[in-house]
């Protein structure tokens, strides 16, 4: 079958012919119909160091996807072939504590789909049948291969409760924008977002944001004097990894203010630390999705008229990643498609 594959330990990626998966007895084998591309891959291509760190050479790579079953293993009696699925990306242990409480999203010995174990750049991928989620044929193929970044930004706004609140994103990537959309979806009052990148800011304001601004223009205080607030944002969402950001964010929450943070700095990063205590602010880390429960909601809130379609901004064929990876890191776009229905 094709696939894209970090097949050498340098900057790049190659389209290659490598063995279909099999499947074990409690496996499923779905068809690839639509990948998109995550800044994960992104890092993978450029072969930072946290790739080098992480990726096994020779192996295909990619994580957001949609397909169509074509194979079950023995064991598996809840998946039949011809159904529209997605994958849950991160595979985890089962036997860990929080594994056995249900707290899956929790395990310490995640493998990700794409990062340790074979990935979505292909024309099939094996996963186990407890990552794999079907969906409703309602449901746009197109929305279907973005569930993955979805649900980071569904498990991210909901984190805390924001209906009635005023609610700050920082970083108007394709993940901050369908967070901000999920918020204002879920009740928020107002809902601001920051970045510096103008192509993002209009995508923001299509999503249907309060106000999408550059910092380096607008200060967020004033920005709460122009939205008749008096104490600082009530919920923050920190999407960026980046530290002044960041910092810009912890000065303007209100005291007791919650910050939501999925953002991954490139590096250590400080800030200060009397303001936290003394606002008595909340700061909770996030990661992947709540297995199941963020992909229920997912599709609930789909169900119900939240309409993130505009995220998705350009489409590819397979053999055109290379087009397709150096417009997603030009920054002017949102999310990018792989179409591998013609494979």
């Amino acid at each position: 079958m094709k696939a894209i594959v970090k097949s050498k330990a340098e900057p790049g990626l190659w389209l290659e012919d490598i063995p279909v998966p099999e499947i074990g007895l409690n496996d499923v084998l779905v068809r690839v119909r639509k990948a998109a591309i995550c800044g994960t891959d992104v890092h993978i291509l450029n072969w930072d160091e946290w790739a080098q760190r992480t990726i096994p050479v020779g192996m295909a790579i990619g994580h957001e996807f949609m397909g169509e079953i074509v194979g079950v293993g023995s064991n598996v009696l809840d998946f039949v072939p011809g159904q529209m699925v997605s994958g849950e990306g991160h595979v985890v242990c089962g036997r860990c504590r929080n594994c056995l409480a249900g707290r899956r999203h929790l395990c310490a010995y995640t493998s990700g789909v794409g990062v340790n174990r074979p990935g979505a750049f292909a024309e099939y991928i094996s996963l186990p049948m407890s990552n794999v989620w079907v969906h409703k044929q309602a449901i746009d193929p197109e929305i279907a291969c973005i569930f993955d970044p979805f649900g980071n930004a569904v498990h991210t706004a909901l984190e805390f409760p924001v209906l009635g609140e005023d609610v700050l994103v920082t970083g108007a990537g394709p993940i901050g924008i369908m967070a901000a959309a999920v918020a204002r979806h879920a009740g928020a009052r107002h809902v601001v977002i920051t970045d510096i990148n103008p192509y993002r800011l209009d995508l923001a304001r299509k999503i249907g944001v309060t106000l999408a601004i550059d910092p380096r223009e607008h200060n967020l205080a004033d920005v709460q004097k122009k939205l008749g607030m008096t104490e600082g944002f009530d919920v923050g969402m920190e999407m960026s990894g980046n530290a002044s950001a960041f910092r810009d964010m912890l000065a303007n929450m209100s005291h007791g203010g919650r910050i939501a943070m999925l953002g991954i700095p490139p590096g250590e990063m400080s800030i200060d630390w009397n303001k936290v205590i003394f606002s008595m602010l909340t700061i909770q880390g996030i990661y992947g999705r709540e297995m199941y429960e963020t992909w229920y909601k997912m599709t609930v809130m789909l169900e119900s008229g939240l309409d993130i379609s505009k995220v998705i901004t350009h489409r590819f064929h397979y053999t055109q990643f290379q087009a397709a990876f150096e417009l997603m890191k030009s920054g002017n776009s949102g999310k990018i498609i792989l179409d591998w229905s013609a494979a």
